[in-house]
């Protein structure tokens, strides 16, 4: 190609750039909701295919259309590539994340447990109904067959108790 066709050419996509880049960049800032960066990209592309295809385009009645069609199509393709994957989260959003730590009450249930088998069983007995299976001091009277007045006895005696062993395992 000779300077004069190179010349010819780079003035004609001058003209077409002139005569029709802002409205097509408004046409793809539209379509594009607003991204600014995205559309100046599509019609910088459409205008390297109006470069590539320069024949067509001087050739065509309605270069304009010619250049809405091809920035219409890349459209389409940059919306099905970036729906075509996953989209991509930063990690710095996972730091952030709680994550519930139940080791403490673990082992707080596991040394409870232990506690409680260490108890007499009629305190043991007393302090599961009363508080394991939450019934009243009169439901457990009813459960256990004695009276209520023993249910509170072997109540404050089992949390002693419990409060004792609990302490010798820190």
């Amino acid at each position: 190609m000779d300077t004069a066709q190179r010349t010819g050419g780079e003035a004609f996509l001058e003209a077409l750039y002139e005569e029709h880049s802002a409205v097509l960049l408004a046409f793809v800032m539209s379509t594009m909701g607003g991204d600014l960066l995205a559309a100046e990209d599509i019609v910088q592309e459409t205008m390297l295919r109006a470069w590539q295809h320069a024949g067509k385009v001087r050739a065509a009645t309605a270069p304009r259309a010619w250049l809405f069609t091809v920035a219409h199509r890349l459209i389409i393709d940059r919306w099905r590539s970036r729906n075509a994957r996953p989209r991509e989260v930063a990690d710095t959003v996972l730091w952030h994340m709680g994550v519930p730590d139940h080791a403490e009450r673990s082992t707080t249930s596991v040394l409870v447990h232990a506690a409680l088998t260490e108890l007499n069983p009629k305190h043991r007995a007393t302090l599961v109904e009363m508080y394991l299976r939450d019934r009243t001091a009169t439901e457990v009277a009813a459960v256990l067959g004695i009276p209520i007045g023993t249910v509170k006895s072997r109540l404050h005696g089992a949390l002693h108790a419990l409060r004792v062993a609990l302490g010798e395992k820190g």
